[in-house]
């Protein structure tokens, strides 16, 4: 006869017991889900006609990148504007002494309230991955694969025209 058939009702106690601790252990280890940041610190909005600004002064046509080079050997690139199925995303990017110091999403999905929630917690997540690998080799940020990869598109669009 198999031991928990028993009628030893202190075995099966103490049995449900430690499963039902190491259950609550497990569940209180896992890490919650950080509620969502705005984005808008490193944002501008677009233009009425939908395309975004271009970085100091002047654009090339079809939203391609664009560039400027400032006198202290910093300069901006704008990526080009990748069509997602949510939307345009669209990336800048900021070097200086051939290291990548800054990159901002120009153009994002934003539509509704489901967008903003989503891009502002992936948004930070890809700038601060760009930035630590220095290149646009960065993970996709899981619900938010489109802006995702639209984002890793535009990045490596800036970065070739930069000549990086």
């Amino acid at each position: 006869m198999h031991p928990l058939r028993k009628n030893h009702a202190l075995r099966r106690t103490v049995l449900a017991g430690a499963a039902t601790v190491c259950g609550m252990v497990l569940l209180l280890s896992l890490k919650p889900h950080t509620g969502p940041t705005l984005a808008t610190a490193q944002t501008t909005s677009p233009s009425v006609s939908g395309k975004s600004p271009s970085v100091s002064g002047g654009s090339t046509p079809s939203g391609g990148a664009s560039r400027s080079t400032g006198s202290t050997g910093r300069r901006s690139v704008t990526g080009d504007t990748v069509q997602t199925r949510w939307g345009p995303v669209r990336v800048r990017v900021t070097i200086a002494d051939g290291r990548l110091t800054d990159v901002t999403a120009v153009d994002y999905p934003r539509d509704n309230p489901r967008d903003q929630e989503i891009n502002g917690y992936a948004l930070p997540a890809l700038r601060r991955e760009a930035l630590s690998a220095q290149s646009a080799d960065i993970d996709v940020v899981s619900g938010a694969t489109y802006t995702s990869t639209g984002y890793r598109q535009s990045l490596q669009s800036a970065l070739d025209s930069a000549g990086r």
